[in-house]
């Protein structure tokens, strides 16, 4: 019997580790603040500082990243006295376990080097390991950590033994690095040896703030992404937004998270099972929903619907999966600020009948049928007196793509009275 007793104890106890530590997917961010010592007690809350989306599997990588530490450099967009992150294991069919995490400001930009006494080891329900299921994902135990608006961050991560496909997101614009061996509580950054376009396995970070008053979600295809920003200096336009947020009087004070996927379409997903590069419309509950003090979402889709093969050339089509959207975060009690689809004219994929369908959409937007905002990227980018087309607007070939100025452009077409914009109520 006591044996028998002994076993139901260590069942119980596997099930409230996987629930609480192992498994992020059905849990209220806000409820996990409460969890672990560092866990502030003044008054305040956690809210989305920094987000990636996992777009795939990373290629040749079925048995993982073993034996490596992967240190990655991200940029916070508002800051915080506590930090927590995001670990994913969207895209492999095994159990990933990371033995060794950390945190810790960067002393230079992009530098993969830790700034004085700010290295911080991180645990998972109080445990410094975790296994995270295939298809799930993890959250930390909170840490106290000064956190500043603005700044790099290094989240390590070490794994000792084979573990699938590594979960990834491939345009970073930003340099990570990766070490031998376990060197994840390192300071100095002389072992990260080997650098990297990608963000591996993370996928968010939440700090504990006093004067934020929540999140900007803002979902979007390789124009979110900021594939042509100049790569470490955080000009993608959502950076510039976060920038605006900061500085303007008045601003909300939000946190910026950008939910980007080069290639995201609407309607259809990538082709690999799991599905590689998810839709919007699938993706919108994991990659916007749930992210921690949302308040507001920007939707930035649907080019790729008509530009990617097969053409999706019915606008009622592509309009109907932008107004689901919508309804989803209605539900939510979220407003939603819905871009028009941006100027393709000289992509090598631009012909007069799909740039139609792209006119259709957009008169659908701007006639208030899709969202409860509009901004318009279409004019942003078209504009030719803006102050601000230091050079022009689109210079990465292809004539899809925005320049930094076409991005900074973006982020002062938006209104930043939508982001309060009306209540849950009036939706």
């Amino acid at each position: 019997m006591l044996a028998a007793l002994a076993a139901v104890v260590i069942l119980v106890s596997t099930a409230i580790f996987i629930g609480l530590g192992g498994d992020d997917g059905g849990t209220d961010p806000r409820a996990q603040g409460a969890r672990g010592s560092a866990a502030p007690a003044s008054a305040g809350a956690w809210v989305g500082t920094w987000s990636t989306s996992a777009a795939a599997a990373e290629p040749r990588t079925l048995r993982g990243l073993s034996g490596m530490s992967v240190r990655n450099v991200v940029h916070t967009s508002i800051g915080g006295t506590s930090a927590r992150i995001q670990l994913s294991n969207f895209f492999s069919s095994r159990p990933l376990t990371i033995t060794h995490a950390s945190l810790a400001l960067a002393a230079a930009p992009s530098n993969p080097t830790a700034a004085a006494g700010t290295m911080r080891r991180l645990t998972f329900n109080n445990r410094t390991w975790v296994t995270i299921p295939p298809g799930k994902a993890a959250t930390s135990d909170p840490v106290r950590l000064a956190v500043p608006d603005s700044a790099d961050l290094l989240v390590t991560t070490y794994t000792p033994q084979a573990s699938g496909s590594v979960t990834y997101h491939p345009h970073a614009r930003q340099t990570s690095y990766l070490a031998r061996g376990d060197r994840t509580e390192d300071t100095a950054g002389a072992a990260y040896t080997q650098q990297s376009p990608y963000w591996r396995y993370l996928t968010g970070v939440d700090v504990w703030s006093k004067q934020a008053e929540g999140a900007v979600a803002v979902l979007g295809d390789s124009i979110t992404d900021g594939i042509t920003s100049t790569a470490g200096a955080n000009h993608r336009w959502t950076d510039f937004l976060a920038e605006r947020l900061r500085s303007e009087p008045g601003a909300p004070r939000f946190g910026v998270l950008n939910q980007g996927i080069s290639g995201n379409r609407v309607l259809s997903d990538g082709t690999q099972f799991p599905p590689n590069n998810p839709s919007g419309l699938s993706r919108f509950d994991r990659d916007v929903l749930s992210r921690t003090g949302v308040k507001a979402v920007v939707i930035e889709l649907g080019v790729n619907d008509i530009l990617r093969i097969p053409h999706q050339t019915d606008p009622d089509r592509i309009v109907w999966g932008l107004k689901r959207l919508t309804e989803q975060a209605h539900a939510r009690g979220l407003r939603v600020i819905g871009a028009t689809l941006t100027p393709f004219y000289g992509h090598r994929g631009y012909t007069p009948q799909l740039d139609a369908v792209r006119e259709q959409v957009n008169a659908q937007i701007r006639a208030g049928r899709v969202f409860d905002e509009v901004v318009d990227f279409d004019k942003a980018l078209r504009d030719p007196i803006s102050p601000l087309r230091l050079r022009p607007m689109f210079d990465s070939g292809d004539h899809l793509h925005p320049s930094d100025n076409g991005y900074r452009a973006m982020a002062r077409a938006l209104d930043l009275d939508h982001l309060r914009g009306r209540t849950a109520a009036e939706l």
